[in-house]
């Protein structure tokens, strides 16, 4: 038997479904590429769907298949995703796609399960490519759908200790029956009308069946437990010019934070400020500091500037005198702006 929410929902998707690059709209006969379902879904991944759009437009049209993208050489593809942020999906990206080529014969498992095998592939992703790609009645459960959720069943405990309550709610909702369009439209739902902030109920296709808004609380859920308030770790940062133009950079550690991203050399990020490191002994200026704000720690860079002849020989790194071929991540961007001005910047 179709749950109420889903049939109600459904109906509404079929004429109120976002279009968006990556997706089959309601109504067409055509099965959605997992190969597209598949990169949306990593570059969703904490970033906006506006943010998205762009790079989903580039990556399609620089590797449109597959196959294309596991032949791409890996630090393409990092400098193709600069700017996007947490750069350990585009390194999972890369290896996922040659797995796919290699194990797969280019073609994507069709089962939630088997998906979880791939690297970067978790519960959530592994459940929405199942689901929208190949049909399966896969439970959907992302930050929008737990909101939705919470709000329909008024569900008062804080996340995360509700997640499993949460889940168990969206997998009953789930139904045998197009349920990709399902996981679709649930999630048009919570990015749309039933938002964190100036819900929209009055437009809502399923407001009769909303406990929260029977009881006068949908603004207050989903409930979350405070979080501790992060740290502030500092560095520094060198940046080297040398006479013709050309920029010192080195290349992060394959493992860690921002991994396999160019950067300008520095000194570790420390809760205290860190002893002087420069990579060559020359006239160093501060230029002033940037800020930038990890998942887990802020952040504060400080920006040293030399300006060095064609000859100067550093202990570290490589020159490079074109930045838009480089896996630069935001924060040193930032950092690269602060010592030369925007106008040198790509």
């Amino acid at each position: 038997m179709t749950h109420p929410f889903s049939k109600t929902l459904l109906d509404w998707y079929d004429s109120h479904a976002r279009e968006l690059p990556w997706r089959i709209g309601p109504g067409v006969d055509v099965r959605p590429d997992p190969y597209r379902v598949w990169l949306s879904e990593i570059m969703l991944q904490q970033t906006t769907v506006a943010t998205v759009k762009a790079y989903f437009e580039r990556f399609t049209s620089r590797w449109p298949t597959i196959e294309a993208l596991a032949a791409a050489p890996r630090d393409d593809v990092l400098a193709e995703w600069a700017g996007l942020g947490y750069y350990a999906r585009a390194r999972n990206l890369h290896a996922c796609a040659q797995v796919i080529v290699a194990d797969h014969g280019g073609a994507f498992p069709r089962t939630e399960a088997e998906l979880r095998t791939l690297p970067g592939v978790g519960l959530y992703t592994a459940a929405a490519i199942a689901s929208i790609a190949f049909d399966e009645a896969a439970t959907v459960v992302d930050g929008n759908i737990e909101r939705v959720m919470a709000r329909l069943h008024a569900v008062t405990d804080p996340l995360p200790g509700a997640k499993k309550r949460l889940y168990a709610l969206a997998a009953d909702a789930t139904p045998q029956h197009r349920p990709g369009d399902y996981a679709q439209a649930v999630m048009d739902l919570g990015a749309t009308i039933c938002t964190p902030r100036n819900l929209a109920c009055d437009l809502c296709p399923v407001s009769d069946l909303c406990q929260a808004r029977a009881q006068g609380i949908a603004a207050t859920l989903p409930r979350k437990t405070p979080k501790k308030a992060k740290p502030t770790r500092h560095g520094i940062c060198y940046l080297v010019h040398r006479k013709d133009g050309a920029i010192l950079l080195t290349t992060r550690p394959d493992k860690g934070l921002l991994g396999g991203m160019a950067e300008l050399p520095g000194t570790d990020w420390a809760d205290e400020a860190p002893p002087p490191a420069p990579p060559l002994a020359a006239d160093w200026r501060a230029m002033g500091e940037v800020r930038h704000t990890f998942t887990h720690f802020h952040l504060v860079l400080t920006v040293m500037r030399a300006d060095v002849p064609m000859d100067a020989r550093a202990d570290r790194g490589r020159w490079t005198a074109k930045m838009d071929g480089e896996a630069l991540p935001t924060l040193m961007r930032k950092a690269l702006t602060c010592g030369l001005g925007p106008e040198r910047l790509i």
